[in-house]
């Protein structure tokens, strides 16, 4: 077939279909907070642990009421929590922990805590609670959980202004590994269980005078 100008036709070349390369689920950039919610209905829905996250107290500042049966909050602001972000029971002991994560590579900053979380924590710790901190470094792709004993010794020198962040090398030599996978997101009940092993052994270490 030819075009009257007496060129020969010729079909459009298809486009070959681009490689696609296959995700890594750990890439993907999903938060932490949703990695652990994720998490926890899955070991709740299998009778591993009940552990929900605690809502943040909200400040109503304003209501409309354009009826007795309908009734609007116009305004409202997040209030500071007063405690950490997760608790519950695992095989008969309550959890208590604050999740953090950060881009920072060889570092997680101090200024993340709030004094009344590590108060929090102590007091729990004192009913013989075990508390953590989940830490994430999203560009590792690494999680780590943190006993509170050294966090509070971090805290400590933070508020001494003899350090303004954790090195990571302390947090990966001292903290627990987290698998990444599907099911659940975050393995971290496996960690709790090295953690409560090391604090079997170690009865009273994390008791705070």
């Amino acid at each position: 077939m030819r075009y009257p100008n007496g060129k020969v036709y010729q079909a459009p070349q298809q486009k070959s279909p681009k490689k696609t390369t296959p995700v890594r689920y750990g890439k993907r950039g999903m938060h932490l907070e949703e990695m652990l919610n994720d998490s926890n209905d899955w070991y709740r829905l299998n009778g591993r642990a009940v552990i929900h996250k605690k809502p943040t107290p909200i400040q109503v500042v304003g209501v409309n009421y354009p009826s007795r049966a309908k009734v609007r909050i116009t305004e409202a602001y997040y209030r500071q929590a007063s405690t950490t972000d997760y608790n519950g029971v695992y095989r008969g002991y309550y959890l208590d922990f604050e999740a953090k994560q950060t881009k920072q590579k060889t570092r997680f900053p101090l200024n993340n805590f709030h004094d009344h979380q590590i108060q929090h924590m102590t007091e729990c710790v004192k009913q013989d609670g075990i508390c953590f901190a989940i830490i994430l470094f999203s560009e590792q792709n690494e999680a780590y959980l943190y006993p509170f004993a050294m966090l509070k010794e971090d805290w400590q020198a933070y508020q001494n202004k003899e350090m303004a962040s954790i090195p990571y090398q302390r947090i990966h030599d001292g903290g627990f590994a987290i698998d990444l996978s599907w099911h659940p997101k975050l393995r971290y009940l496996d960690a709790v269980d090295q953690y409560i092993q090391t604090l079997t052994k170690n009865k009273g270490s994390e008791r705070c005078e």
